[in-house]
């Protein structure tokens, strides 16, 4: 009997797997081949898979987002304030800061190989942008898309300092400075919401 293959897991499974090489060797030097025996399949069953270097890229990124989105909804599940949302927020990056700091440095390696409007004018890339913010729009209960996007920039600046300063910033620190920024600022829409 032949064996069954879940193909889209087996695509998932060979997804996750490609970051690490990414993440080692970065998107400009390796190629298809060595990211074939880096997963220990054929070069045709990884372009079976995955047209492109490039298509597999867009489609590990959507991946990731939607991982990455699944596990801070999970991680936020059990928050019922704003303050307990942020800090479970910045807790969540927090613990998987090495993974995020090779998902940026990945990412700018795959950016400088690309033309910036290619890259800004993606599809995938739109689409994911816009599934996070949707998260934590509803993770946040806030509906002011100018205050999600201050929050993103606020996280992903702080991570990117994290990055190059190690932990000069503290994230606790930085939550409870965005907890109190954001709770000032709504709290004079609550009110006219309220009368």
């Amino acid at each position: 009997m032949p064996k069954i293959v879940d193909h889209d897991q087996y695509r998932k499974e060979l997804l996750i797997k490609c970051f690490d090489l990414f993440a080692q060797k970065g998107y400009a030097s390796i190629t298809m081949r060595e990211i074939a025996k880096g997963l220990g399949v054929s070069t045709g069953t990884l372009y079976h898979y995955f047209p492109s270097k490039k298509e597999l890229f867009w489609q590990l990124v959507e991946e990731q987002t939607r991982q990455d989105n699944q596990a801070i909804a999970t991680a936020l599940e059990n928050a019922e304030t704003l303050e307990e949302r942020i800090k479970a927020l910045f807790a969540f990056h927090a613990q998987h800061e090495d993974y995020i700091h090779k998902q940026i440095l990945v990412g700018v390696d795959f950016y400088q190989q690309q033309d910036r409007e290619e890259v800004i004018n993606n599809e995938t890339l739109k689409q994911m942008f816009e599934e996070s913010r949707q998260l934590m729009t509803e993770l946040l209960g806030i509906q002011d898309r100018a205050l999600i996007n201050f929050s993103l920039s606020v996280l992903m600046g702080l991570l990117l300092v994290r990055l190059f300063e190690g932990d000069v910033v503290p994230i606790e620190e930085q939550a409870e400075l965005l907890r109190k920024m954001l709770t000032l600022y709504l709290k004079p829409q609550q009110k006219q919401e309220q009368t």
